[in-house]
């Protein structure tokens, strides 16, 4: 009975979610603000989505981690089905949630794919998770990995990232080049942001001493709300201006928040950062996002397989 109670089923990958094509993006971003954000800023964010004709990569990318998570799993000898979860947009969390039940799953482990924690990126994932639980009918044990922001497998990979673009420089600029590191700001009034900004710079830092490169500052991009609310700083936008009046010739920005590719990389590192660049005299690079990198599903499975382990410890 202890065993049975303690049995996981399912890995259950839990991401942000993005439209499929244009006519999915107001309802998208009504879902995500819920009121929160002047219809204004909406619309200035909609347009951002229609310059890549309303898809997001988020919904591809993810499904192929998880694909990528399953096979891993199986080979590592715990063949556990991995099902994916969104919390704004299709596959709901509530429906995928409500098929695992109709499957019969009575266990899962749940994997936030969201580096840093915050009330935003972590704990309301959490509580979407138990209202989908609930509509559902409860009976359905969830349990969560670690974060992912200090994994080594991840840092690695995120380290690779960076060597790629670091290998586009000429070699006489490489030492001299800036690494950006950014994440998603936050409001001051999100309770963990402290611990959020921690493990931002914690991260960045880590990856930093992995290549031995000297010039690195972790910065922060697309925010939103009030534009009097303090949010953390500063915007990698700003950091591109200054770095253009001391004549840095090469950046390097990392999105080392995000795990792939969504509109606000695409739109606001790939377009905005980068128009901002060129007009400060800087030659602008933009890291690959982790995506389905070998290392990084290596860095999931062994945080899904230790979960397990947990539980039938009964911990």
């Amino acid at each position: 009975m202890d065993e049975d109670k303690n049995r996981l089923d399912t890995a259950l990958v839990i991401a942000f979610g993005g439209p499929d094509k244009p006519e999915d993006i107001r309802p998208f971003l009504a879902q995500v603000t819920k009121g929160r954000v002047p219809p204004e800023r909406l619309e200035a964010v909609a347009r951002h989505y229609e310059l890549f004709e309303g898809k997001s990569p988020v919904k591809e990318v993810t499904c192929k981690q998880a694909e990528a998570l399953e096979t891993t799993l199986r080979n590592e000898g715990t063949p556990l089905p991995v099902c994916v979860g969104m919390r704004n947009w299709h596959p709901f969390l509530k429906d995928t949630i409500g098929q695992m039940k109709r499957a019969g799953v009575k266990g899962a482990v749940a994997v936030i794919m969201s580096v840093y924690q915050s009330r935003s990126s972590w704990d309301q994932y959490k509580e979407d998770v138990a209202r989908a639980i609930d509509h559902a009918g409860g009976g359905l044990r969830v349990v969560y990995t670690e974060p992912l922001f200090d994994q080594p497998e991840f840092l690695e990979a995120v380290s690779i990232r960076v060597r790629q673009c670091l290998e586009e420089i000429p070699l006489r600029h490489r030492p001299s080049a800036h690494i950006l590191f950014t994440a998603h700001s936050l409001p001051f009034s999100d309770p963990q942001v402290e611990v959020y900004e921690k493990q931002v710079h914690d991260s960045a830092a880590s990856v930093a001493s992995i290549l031995g490169h000297p010039h690195w500052q972790a910065v922060y991009q697309s925010r939103s709300g009030r534009p009097h609310d303090p949010w953390l700083e500063p915007d990698v936008n700003t950091v591109l201006r200054d770095l253009g009046a001391h004549e840095v010739k090469h950046v390097i920005a990392v999105p080392i928040g995000f795990v792939c590719d969504n509109i606000e990389v695409l739109y606001d590192l790939d377009i905005e950062a980068m128009d901002t660049a060129k007009k400060a005299g800087v030659t602008f690079h933009r890291a690959k996002t982790v995506g389905d990198h070998h290392l990084f599903i290596k860095a999931l499975a062994r945080l899904v397989l230790e979960a397990v382990k947990d539980c039938q410890k009964g911990e």
